[in-house]
């Protein structure tokens, strides 16, 4: 690879990196500090700070992890190592898929149009879906972690039998494919929910507006404005998340395994697409957080023009003795 591109790639990555760790950081702080000082936090407060959390540690994760592999290769292939990177990452990757996910069901429930009563049951215990859908999805993060560990368990047998170091090295690229393709497959379960959620919204939007003639003018304009904005999350989501999906998908096809490949820096980058950007949909989507951003941008565009004021009375200062002289 090129030095300018791989260059170009690394400069991506840090700026995913970097706007994701503020995004989420900014969302968590925002949410904490409201708690905080009412008292109390709403449902989807809960489930946004629990996402941002997961995503920060997501995101911290795997920056240790390419860390690692840049400057300790050897210590990636112990058993020790590899055990401990895939359960940390199948543990905050499926924390960030997953209350994402939830964070559309709630979203759904709240302003969905349906008549049939499976719906208004559902709508009337929102808390109580999120609650058995995070349940369900435990038992899903248990057999993904039981299957890996299986995985690892007969690579180390492996290992044992044969030695030598093309043998290990071809071992370990077999093990990451393995690896990415059974967390591909796992993956696929949330991003599925996602998909029939965005489907439903689109049949509840084309319902309301079947049926909103005998309505005032006004309450149409709030109703659709409502599914409008809540769709636009859901296609950001799910835009962002299958451009996840497809990078991890690849990756399970790859043979090469060293991070510094050139593909393996272009997945990397179109994966960390997904937590890194999504935080920024959430905090334009989210009337709360889009006004506590801007408060925070117009507070340090004023410091900046403080600073510049501050810079230029103490550079009048130094130049007037010179000017007396």
């Amino acid at each position: 690879m090129s030095t300018v591109t791989q260059t170009t790639l690394l400069i991506i990555f840090s700026v995913e990196f970097a706007t994701g760790i503020l995004g989420n950081t900014f969302m968590a702080l925002v949410n904490i500090m409201d708690w905080v000082k009412k008292g109390k936090i709403s449902a989807v407060d809960q489930i946004v700070t629990a996402l941002a959390i997961s995503r920060f540690a997501f995101l911290l994760l795997l920056l240790i992890i390419f860390l690692i592999s840049d400057l300790y290769p050897a210590l990636t292939t112990t058993e020790k190592m590899i055990r401990i990177t895939n359960a940390s990452w199948i543990l905050t990757n499926h924390f960030s898929i997953w209350l994402a996910t939830c964070l559309s069901i709630f979203y759904f429930l709240k302003i969905a149009n349906f008549s049939s009563s499976l719906i208004l049951y559902l709508k009337w215990r929102v808390k109580t879906v999120v609650l058995v859908t995070l349940s369900v999805s435990l038992i899903i993060l248990f057999v993904n972690v039981v299957v890996i560990n299986t995985h690892i368990g007969v690579w180390i047998g492996q290992c044992k039998s044969n030695t030598s170091h093309s043998s290990i090295a071809s071992n370990v690229a077999q093990l990451s494919k393995l690896v990415f393709l059974t967390n591909t497959m796992f993956t696929l379960i949330p991003f599925t929910v996602s998909l029939i959620i965005f489907i439903l919204l689109i049949f509840s939007l084309w319902r309301h507006l079947k049926n909103i003639q005998n309505y005032s003018k006004c309450s149409k304009d709030i109703s659709i404005t409502a599914h409008i904005k809540t769709l636009e999350t859901v296609v950001a989501f799910l835009l962002l998340y299958t451009v996840f999906f497809v990078a991890l998908a690849f990756q399970s096809w790859k043979s090469k395994t060293h991070h510094r490949n050139p593909s393996n820096l272009i997945l990397l980058d179109a994966g960390l697409v997904f937590p890194s950007g999504h935080s920024c949909v959430l905090i334009l989507g989210n009337s709360k957080l889009r006004q506590a951003f801007l408060s925070m941008m117009l507070w340090m565009r004023c410091r900046l023009k403080d600073a510049e004021v501050l810079d230029f009375l103490e550079h009048i200062r130094d130049c007037l003795p010179y000017s007396r002289g």
